[in-house]
Order: C-alpha cells, then structure tokens, then sequence
C-alpha cells in the first residue's frame, strides 16, 4: 500500500476526543485533492476515492441518513457532513488488481495500508486488503460507536472489530466505516481540532450522531483497548530477567576478542533450518525469530505482484535494503538472501553527502564484498545514492512536510537521508570487459524494487545506543531497562511514522524485520544481560547478542563495528551543521539535533 485517508467535514467532535492535542497548528486545510496529490506522488497502482453524505433524518431523531457517492460524484442535495475515503494502493499481494475504497454489499467501506503476516489467514494468491474486508464484514457492532455493553454475539462466530484487530500480526493501519442502525446522541461539548499529529497505537472509534442541543452532526472518539493478552504483553514491554545474580557474572566477564575467523561456524543454505555452532543457546534463538520474520515479509505471495509487474526486465529485484554495511543492514541484507529465490538480485542502498568518504559508503562497500564472499552467485547491487545538500533546497522543503509534526533538524536530517536512499537514484559499478579483467565502470542506476527492508528496532532493543550506555553506568541493568522500554514504547512517535512516510513517498514499502512481533517477544523472553554487556567496548558489548547473530550468519568484519546513526554515517549532520550553524562545532554548543526548525526560511 502506497497511503490512506479520510478527511471529515461538517462533523465537530467531541471534547472527550483520546487524540491528544498538538502545539503546532496547520497554516490551511487539507483538501481531498491536496491529499490525492501527496498519495498520487508515491506511484500508485491504482488511487481511488469514495464520499459519504451525512444528515440528520427530517423525522427529528437522533440517527443520521447516508448517502453514498463515488470519486466522480455531481450530488447536489444539501448534507450536514461528508466524508471522503481515499486510498491509494501499491499492490503487494494477491492476482488480481484492487481499486481502493472497498466497498461490500452491506455498504462497509475500507482503506487499508499494511500486511498481514499471522492471525488472518490470506491464501497465497489473495490480496490481503480483500480478506480482511471480509472479515471486518462478519463483525458485530458491539463495542464499537460508543456502546459499553457485552458482545450479544459472543460464542456465535462473531467478533469485535477490536477482537479482530488484535489478532493480526504485522503492520498495519485501516480506515473502516462500519453500517450500522444504531441511534446515539453526543452528549459532550465541542471543540475545534486544528493540528497534525502522530496518533497513538490503537484501535479508534468515531461515532457520528445528530445533537438537538447543538442542531449539528457531532462525532464522539472512543479509543479501545487490544484484547489479544499476547499483544498487550508487547506493548507493555515487560521483561522477566533484568538483573543478573552474582551467580551468573562470570558470563560477562570481559575478555579478549576472539578472532572470529578462526570460529568454526558453518552458514547453511536458505531453508536448510538453524546452525549447529558454538554461538550460546539465545542468540540461535534469536536467529531463528529473525529468519521466520524474514521468511514472512520475503515470501513469494507476500511480494508476487511485485515480481510479476518486472518479469520483461533482465534482472527482478522486488526487494532492496536501506544499507548502510553496518551490523543492523548486514544481518538483513544475509537473511534476505536465505530467504529470496536465488533467481532475483538484490539491491543494497546506500546514501552519502560526502561522495566516498562518507563512513557509511565505506562500510557499505566493505560489506558489499563480505555478502559476496557469503553468497557469490547472488547479483548484489550496491546503489550509491550521491547528495549536495546544497542543491536541494526545495527537496528539502518537500521532506519537512512528510517529517511533519517532528520539526527537529535531527529529523530533518534523518527524513532527508531516508528519503533519498528510498529513492535508489543512484550509481552502480559495472563490471566491462572479460569477467576475468575485474574491471568496472560507474553507471546510473534506479532501484525499482518496491519493498524495502528497513533495521529499525534494533537498536531499541539490543541497548545499541550512546544513552543506554550512559544509563547503565548510572542506573545499572534496571536503569538500562527503562531506557529500553521508553525507547520501544515511543518509537512510533520518534522513528516510525516519520520513516515510513519518507519511504513511502517513493512508492516503496517498508518492512521492519526487527519490529515483528515474535522477534520482539523472543528478545523480552533473554535475561538482559544476554542480549547486551555494557561494560564491554563499544562494538562488542553493545547489541552483543545481535553480534553473535551475525557471526553464525558468516558476516564476521559486520559483527564488530559500532553504532553510527545514518544522520552522522551519511555526514548530512555535518553538512546541516555547516549550513545552519556555520561549524560543527557551533552546532555541538547549541544542541543542534533537538533545535526545532521555525519556517522554511531556515532552509534557504
């Protein structure tokens, strides 16, 4: 899926809205043409949209009449409210070609945007989006416009829309509005919403309903709880085992680095099922999750359309990773190849705004040569996306409104890089001539996978970040695990919807392999002090069970290389630093990650 959205008008809602308030207000309103333009960038399969007319019924009660209309709708009656779904899709999954809004016989409408891995079962030749309308399809109304009440379904095969939801597993968001016959009245006041604003993980209701007090269409937002135990477990983000005993702290005891090319271990073909290696029992845990979630993202049904679309072109890549040669984007990148058909090439993107100097574009051709040395008959594609800050005035404009409401330069930073790795505009050396010569030119190259495989989550998870260090040595392991949970409890708000946006504008979709959900209760269900030592260096003992990881896949240079976030990799913090601050130095004295941008004026 390329993007989805609904936007209400004539409907005031209440003030007991869940949606928290924002501080930055919108300088105008968004207009459905505004928002299929912004989805219509992305490259879209298909871009659809649907209108629903609101208004009270003339016999007085408090229930409203709909009408429906299409994208090309010439209605002229009057109506209290609209509503105007539109979905744009890039299709991922299923044989046949999809239209968003979906609309069944019962007059149900869905925009969705996501994937179903697990809980929903979607045959291999299905569109994703087509079943799960029709099991929305099947779900009571109980619960769902504003009712408290137990589910008079329950034990009939029927479920709430929120019992629904919670069984899926994978990313997703969904925009659904639900017929149904109930009467209700808003009883709360009103307010005026004006704002942008990253929305919580959950399940939201809007009930719209006519007021006699208010002579007005008023909509009343009810937020509901996950019911799957499984799923709020996750999002509590409990772990059992924080605090070594004494018993247990010969296990990290530092020690010399081994030499991890003398270690005996053997990476096995694609499907042939973990390693037996001297690597403790945790990490192989952990690698196993990690294989099954790329199996789930990588699978031929999950990208078939992506393939088929590309069957005329010499070389399919359906897949790309967001590649930077580090620990994070080189496990991927070894999974990936376990997972994917040898027939296809793979495509490894790399931004830099420092030519080839920039650390990360060092690192990325290093491990480059290390994925070669693993799986030689796999067409690896370094795609070395080269940026001037300087140039890209408007660009960077552009980006802002996708990293909005974040305003930070930090964000901008990161947003920029993203988007123009996710682009995969960029260079890849040829090789001319005689295989036997090694000789190679430089040639312009445009990744055209459409789905890309982003580390994110990793660090949150496996302490790899300066601060987790910095609480440990204050706080210890218990001071280490809040850190962690703050961190995976607001990655939403900080990374993902930011990222996913900026990824999304080039019509690709992101996968977090590191963000399945049993990657993530695998890694709660390790004693801390199994998945990171921190009195260890930087390179070792951070992330150390991902580094364990890595070396039963055979990625051993990867295994050692400390953490460097793409923003400082690629150097475009240096260059925005330059630009904005005059020096880097000047930057470090005003804190210029957490600086907010006021008006693209800043940016000129």
């Amino acid at each position: 899926m390329c993007g989805i959205g609904v936007i209400i008008s004539g409907v005031r809602i209440g003030s007991s809205s869940p949606i928290s308030h924002s501080t930055s207000p919108v300088s105008s309103a968004l207009s459905v043409d505004d928002l299929k333009a912004a989805l219509g960038r992305r490259g879209p399969d298909s871009l659809g949209c649907k209108k629903i007319f609101l208004h009270p019924t003339v016999s007085g009660e408090e229930c409203v009449e709909l009408r429906y209309c299409g994208d090309k709708c010439d209605c002229t009656f009057f109506a209290n409210g609209e509503l105007h779904f539109i979905g744009a899709t890039l299709q991922l999954r299923g044989v046949n070609p999809i239209t968003q809004p979906l609309v069944d016989e019962s007059g149900n409408i869905l925009v969705y945007n996501g994937e179903i891995f697990g809980g929903i079962h979607v045959g291999s030749d299905s569109n994703d989006a087509e079943i799960l309308m029709q099991s929305l399809g099947k779900c009571c109304t109980c619960g769902s416009h504003g009712h408290t009440t137990a589910c008079n379904y329950s034990g009939l095969g029927k479920s709430s829309i929120p019992e629904l939801l919670s069984t899926i597993k994978g990313p997703w968001a969904i925009i659904y509005w639900q017929v149904t016959s109930s009467d209700f009245e808003v009883e709360n006041g009103i307010t005026n919403i004006n704002f942008w604003d990253e929305l919580s993980c959950g399940v939201y209701s809007v009930s719209i309903g006519s007021s006699k007090a208010h002579k007005c269409l008023l909509g009343e937002v009810k937020k509901h709880e996950w019911t799957n135990p499984i799923l709020k477990e996750l999002v509590k983000w409990e772990r059992t085992y924080v605090e070594p005993k004494p018993a247990e702290l010969h296990f990290m005891i530092p020690s010399k680095q081994p030499d991890v090319h003398s270690i005996c271990l053997e990476r096995k073909p694609s499907g042939l099922g973990p390693m037996q290696t001297s690597v403790p029992v945790p990490a192989q845990t952990v690698l196993i999750a990690l294989r099954e979630s790329m199996m789930r993202r990588t699978t031929r049904s999950a990208i078939f359309p992506a393939v088929t679309c590309d069957l005329q072109q010499e070389e399919v890549v359906p897949v790309a990773i967001l590649f930077s040669g580090g620990l994070d984007s080189m496990i991927l990148a070894a999974l990936l190849d376990e997972c994917l058909q040898p027939s296809y090439g793979i495509d490894l993107l790399n931004v830099s705004f420092d030519g080839q100097s920039a650390p990360d574009r060092i690192s990325a051709k290093a491990g480059l040569k290390e994925l070669q040395r693993i799986s030689p008959l796999r067409r690896w594609k370094l795609v070395e996306v080269d940026a001037d800050l300087s140039k890209l005035t408007q660009e960077t404009k552009h980006v802002m409104s996708l990293i909005n409401p974040a305003k930070t330069y930090m964000d901008l930073n990161i947003g920029m890089a993203l988007w123009l790795a996710a682009g995969g505009d960029g260079w890849v050396h040829e090789e001319i001539g005689e295989i036997d010569n090694h000789n190679y030119q430089r040639v312009k190259y445009k990744s055209k996978a459409r789905i890309l495989l982003v580390g994110s989550g990793a660090d949150e998870q496996c302490a790899g970040y300066g601060r987790h260090k910095t609480k440990y040595r204050s706080g210890s392991w218990l001071g280490l695990n809040e850190e962690m949970k703050l961190d995976m409890q607001r990655i939403w708000k900080r990374n993902l919807g930011r990222d996913d946006r900026c990824i999304a504008d080039n019509g690709k979709e992101a996968r977090f392999p590191f963000l399945d959900e049993d990657v993530i209760r695998t890694l709660l269900d390790i004693p801390l002090w199994e998945v990171a030592n921190l009195d260890q260096p930087s390179g070792t003992g951070d992330k150390k069970i991902l580094r364990e990881v890595a070396q039963m896949l055979g990625i051993y240079e990867a295994a050692t290389l400390p953490k460097r976030a793409i923003q400082f990799g690629s150097r475009i913090a240096r260059e925005s630093n330059r630009k904005n601050f005059g020096s880097n130095r000047a930057a470090n004295q005003a804190s210029a990650g957490s600086v907010v941008i006021y008006g693209t004026s800043n940016l000129t």
